[in-house]
């Protein structure tokens, strides 16, 4: 699931950053109003958690901006103002639920988890491609109903094919994702799992794109 996060505070936004990634979400960070906006344009995202206070231009600004076109993405709100004509101007504006800082990463992953339930009107979140099926919520995998056994990165650079089956998934945005995780990123960390998985669904469940990342083919 491809996250849109806002927010300005740089020690609180990479640590929202990581622990979301950490769960198997895709998350861009943006900083300011205006880039908020464009990214959420310019992107295709299954949900938005936008802080308010923002630079450039404020958070309900953004809300009022993305909600004259469009109703289909949920958008969470946390911030530190909490105040009751906060609550009451962000969700009539559109916000789909809105959470006061400080809060818990849990929490905010239940309510992502909540409101994306409630736009797909479906009970879970759930991927599926030629055999093949990934319970977002659950991080489990199977394959022809049989467990498939993944490590956490497996389990991220998968989804992230799966994500975007029949499309191009480019190696930095692997790489991305499995920096995300901590540690040292190998240039190559992208062919590493690529590889890992081919040799649990087999080697042409995945297409290499010379110049163009790779391919889950439909």
């Amino acid at each position: 699931m491809r996250v849109l996060l806002a927010e300005d505070d740089p020690v609180l936004g990479q640590a929202l950053r990581v622990g979301l990634s950490r769960e198997g979400l895709d998350v861009a960070w943006t900083r300011d109003g205006i880039d908020t906006y464009t990214a959420f344009r310019q992107g295709d995202y299954a949900a938005l958690v936008l802080d308010l206070d923002l630079p450039g231009l404020p958070g309900l600004d953004v809300l009022h901006r993305i909600r004259q076109t469009d109703w289909r993405v949920p958008v969470i709100i946390v911030t530190a103002l909490s105040d009751v004509p906060h609550r009451v101007r962000g969700l009539d504006l559109g916000a789909d639920d809105y959470l006061g800082k400080p809060f818990d990463l849990d929490e905010l992953l239940a309510r992502l988890r909540a409101v994306t339930r409630r736009s797909h009107g479906v009970p879970g979140a759930v991927l599926a491609c030629r055999g093949v099926e990934i319970d977002l919520r659950d991080h489990r995998a199977t394959r022809d109903g049989l467990p498939l056994w993944l490590t956490g990165r497996e389990f991220t650079v998968l989804r992230l094919l799966m994500e975007s089956a029949g499309k191009p998934v480019p190696r930095q945005r692997i790489e991305e994702q499995l920096g995300a995780w901590g540690g040292e990123v190998e240039g190559n960390s992208a062919e590493v799992y690529i590889h890992k998985l081919r040799k649990k669904l087999g080697r042409d469940f995945i297409q290499t794109l010379h110049g163009n990342g790779y391919l889950l083919p439909l």
